[in-house]
């Protein structure tokens, strides 16, 4: 055997034993309803044994699965254009990466673009290139249904209030968005059948008088049908709510942001938090 050249360190090969263990993280793609109930997220997480490392959220209220969106002051990349995709990348989940780790992802709070006005093939093509990269990154997906119940249970009068608060750019009548949502509906359970992935229903009961908004105490519920999908392990306790946890969570911002014309920038991850999954907003 020739002698190594001086200067060079010859380490010996890591047994199985001692490789460090793979990475496992968690992608939610969602709007509103992902950023209210984070916080309970990170608790549900948590208290699942063998639960991720890393979170990797793209939300926002307005969120927009192709478009950049605005609600008042704030401004927000597209979740197909944002950064989360160089983030998983970069924590070795790319779709290049020869050695990857458990990735989870929950697709969800798809209805947000249909309010905008977008045609339900075009929604429904940004959720299949979504799930595509998500697939191609080793992903188990999980996609949330539309709230057809709660939806169909809206009357002219809150419809027109609640376009008035939330969208009043939507040219939608109310007629016409039950039928795109029915359509939407559809669009994703057929993604769900081509990518053979989960999908979640959700009950007319877990929605405010907005029909929009998950109720606070259902979204634990929601966490734990996702980490089910999953085939996460059984939680050892139940998730404690904190407002301390609540706060902490709330006042951090995503990667890249307009604020009043301004473009700003936060470091990822933005929380690192003993016993709990590093989180990265984008």
């Amino acid at each position: 055997m020739l002698p190594e050249p001086p200067g060079v360190v010859v380490e010996p090969p890591l047994m199985n034993a001692e490789r460090p263990p793979a990475p496992t993280a968690v992608a939610v793609l969602g709007a509103s309803n992902v950023s209210r109930g984070l916080s309970r997220l990170v608790a549900t997480l948590a208290v699942r044994p063998g639960g991720p490392a890393d979170l990797f959220v793209a939300a926002g209220h307005g969120r927009s699965y192709g478009a950049n969106s605005r609600v008042w002051m704030r401004r927000l990349p597209s979740i197909l254009g944002c950064g989360l995709w160089r983030g998983l990348d970069r924590q070795g989940f790319g779709a290049d990466t020869r050695r990857r780790g458990s990735l989870h992802a929950l697709v969800t709070d798809v209805g947000n673009d249909l309010l905008y006005g977008f045609p339900v093939d075009q929604i429904a093509g940004w959720v299949r290139e979504g799930v595509s990269r998500l697939a191609a990154r080793g992903a188990t997906i999980a996609i949330t249904r539309l709230p057809l119940e709660s939806i169909d249970r809206v009357g002219a009068v809150r419809y027109q209030l609640l376009r008035t608060l939330y969208v009043p750019g939507c040219p939608l009548s109310l007629e016409e968005l039950k039928q795109a949502a029915t359509r939407l509906d559809a669009a994703l359970v057929g993604i769900a059948r081509d990518a053979g992935v989960a999908i979640i229903d959700q009950p007319g009961e877990w929605y405010a008088l907005d029909a929009i908004h998950v109720r606070r105490r259902r979204l634990d519920e929601l966490w734990g049908r996702a980490c089910d999908a999953w085939g996460l392990a059984a939680a050892a306790s139940a998730p404690r709510a904190s407002v301390a946890r609540w706060a902490t969570v709330g006042s951090q911002t995503a990667e890249v942001r307009s604020l009043a014309g301004a473009m700003l920038f936060t470091p990822q991850p933005v929380l690192r938090p003993p016993g709990g999954p590093r989180l990265f907003l984008y």
